[in-house]
């Protein structure tokens, strides 16, 4: 049975909006050329490099001009090194495209994974939102609430390890 003339429009509006959606959540593809520390990157986009910001999270510091080195800095660069350096990456691009640094904010893709959600999953990134870029912070305040109830990362009452992901 067919549905009437006005009944399928609506229908159809729905359908386009379900499938145009993601790809205009989708942002650019490149690949990681440097990371700077651990919700930092540089990725080579085309012929230019964009340093990136994770969205809706916050690492410790490595190189902050009036805090120094936090504690859990070294170890959260270099689980995020571990997770993209080299590798090829999908950009999610959000509300807000650039932060008042000139940073591209993105959700990063890597292999179906999004980096900004496994390091908070693994206990070496804290959620951080800032409004408009809201779409996964569900997301993260789950993440961080599972991670630090089982005391992963820099979650942990010991210092934190990052053995075996070639760090020192």
């Amino acid at each position: 049975m067919a549905l009437p003339r006005r009944a399928s429009a609506p229908l159809l509006l729905l359908a386009l909006c379900l499938v145009v959606r993601p790809a205009l959540a989708a942002g650019p593809e490149g690949t990681v050329v440097r990371v700077v520390d651990g919700d930092t990157i540089h990725v080579k986009v085309g012929e230019r490099v964009e340093k990136v910001r994770y969205i809706g999270v916050n690492t410790p510091e490595v190189h902050h001009p009036t805090k120094g080195e936090e504690p859990g800095g070294r170890e959260a660069a270099c689980v995020n090194r571990d997770l993209v350096a080299g590798r090829p990456v999908r950009l999610e691009l959000d509300a807000q495209t650039h932060d008042r640094y000139g940073r591209l904010l993105a959700y990063v893709w890597v292999d179906g994974a999004m980096i900004n959600a496994e390091l908070v999953r693994l206990g070496y990134a804290q959620v951080m939102t800032i409004p408009p870029n809201v779409r996964h912070q569900a997301l993260f305040l789950r993440l961080q609430r599972e991670a630090r109830e089982a005391e992963r990362g820099l979650w942990g009452r010991a210092p934190a390890l990052t053995e075996g992901r070639g760090c020192q």
